[in-house]
């Protein structure tokens, strides 16, 4: 089989995921919320590809999973109510507890990949930020956090905004992978995956 070489376009896509990555790095060590440089710099390179190939911006809008967006609103809505019930500062409580390193960071990054597949990482993930933060805990504990934030969701379709849009734009083109078949190679693939990250992360200085 013989792989398809990239079109001028599609290495100017690739340029500019490049070069936004370096704009996201550069956000994120200037201490810059990621949100609007994020949003620039997508913008930016969808510009110039569909500059390249002379065509209009339609269908680029009308390709765009629009449907998500009031999953991500409603997400930061959820955010927000658990911040005014007082779940995080419980959960940062809990993150003070005195345990041991070990059990505190297995705990809590077990706690959070399976959180994630119930609610979605992105709004686990900001929870868990501001949790940490008023916690104070080693790193090997934020490590293990991080870890679940990430890996945790490859168990189930909902898991992950990004795995809802990837699985979005393969629908798109006739390749439909369904629930129940990435759960079962998300059992199989994630849960050690999980265990290996989380002791690396522990045992790490």
């Amino acid at each position: 089989m013989v792989a398809a070489e990239l079109t001028a376009s599609a290495k100017t896509a690739a340029v500019g995921i490049a070069a936004t990555a370096c704009v996201l790095l550069a956000s994120s060590a200037a201490d810059i919320q990621l949100g609007l440089p994020t949003a620039i710099a997508g913008a930016v390179t969808a510009v110039i590809v569909l500059i390249r190939e002379r065509k209009a911006p339609w269908r680029v809008l009308r390709d765009m999973s629009w449907g998500v967006l009031p999953l991500v609103a409603g997400l930061f809505v959820l955010v927000e109510a658990l911040a005014k019930t007082g779940v995080i500062m419980m959960i940062t409580g809990l993150l003070s507890d005195g345990k041991s390193v070990a059990w505190l960071a297995g705990a809590a990054g077990a706690a959070v990949a399976l959180a994630s597949n119930l609610m979605n990482n992105l709004p686990v993930g900001l929870i868990a930020g501001s949790a940490v933060q008023g916690a104070d805990v080693s790193d090997q504990v934020t490590r293990a956090i991080l870890i679940g934030v990430d890996l945790g969701p490859n168990l189930s379709v909902t898991g992950s905004l990004a795995t809802i849009l990837w699985l979005t734009a393969l629908r798109r083109e006739g390749q439909v992978i369904g629930a129940g078949r990435f759960l079962k190679l998300g059992m199989l693939v994630m849960p050690p995956a999980l265990a290996l990250a989380i002791a690396a992360a522990v045992l790490l200085p």
